[in-house]
């Protein structure tokens, strides 16, 4: 099967790049947000064919009992208040006629037995949740608070499904998404069992 890990920045995948070169498995570094990851995913699937895309990074929780440094598994991924402003009222993009906002895992057509990890929504946004006022809204959107928040996710999952490739998603949670508050993130944890995760990929790929 031939695979691709797509990741936002170095740092998310620095320690699984030895095992990706040792095994001969592409890895994409996009930059940060959904416009670079849109261009630099498309850019490379014109050059290369796969049978599978892996997005994986880390993220933001809104549920606060989650465990940080946890890997959820992202079903499916929004363009977050992707439409219109209507006073106080939100008009989705679908609901103005203009197109989708959410876009789904697609499993891959080869039997892939994954590790297991719990399932989660997720959100891309171009602007991380940091004030009170838009952390209440989105917990009103999100009663249950299983949602992990990203800046690219949708577009790996965009791309993929327009261009017909079956892609994952999966996310290590490495703060929850409340009023920035950097002394409570958890990078270190969330990028080392984001690696483990990986390497489990990897060796049921081969």
């Amino acid at each position: 099967m031939k695979v691709l890990f797509v990741a936002a920045t170095q740092p998310e995948i620095t320690a699984s790049i030895p095992l990706f070169e040792a095994y001969e498995i592409d890895y994409l570094i996009t930059g940060v947000g959904m416009l670079a990851t849109t261009f630099a995913l498309t850019k490379h699937l014109q050059k290369k064919e796969y049978d599978l895309v892996i997005n994986v990074g880390i993220g933001g929780i809104l549920d606060p009992k989650a465990t940080l440094g946890t890997v959820y598994q992202i079903q499916n991924d929004k363009i977050f208040q992707f439409g219109a402003e209507d006073n106080d009222a939100f008009i989705s993009i679908e609901t103005l006629g203009f197109g989708t906002s959410v876009y789904p895992q697609v499993l891959p057509r080869k039997n892939l037995t994954l590790p297991s990890v719990p399932a989660a929504e997720g959100i891309t946004v171009n602007k991380v949740h940091g004030r009170r006022e838009s952390i209440q809204q989105l917990q009103s959107d999100y009663p249950t608070g299983n949602v992990v928040e990203s800046m690219e996710g949708v577009a790996v999952f965009y791309v993929s499904n327009n261009e017909g490739i079956p892609v994952l998603q999966f996310r290590a949670v490495s703060n929850y998404i409340e009023p920035r508050n950097r002394a409570a993130w958890q990078i270190g944890s969330a990028v080392s069992n984001l690696n483990t995760f990986i390497k489990e990929i990897v060796i049921n790929i081969r």
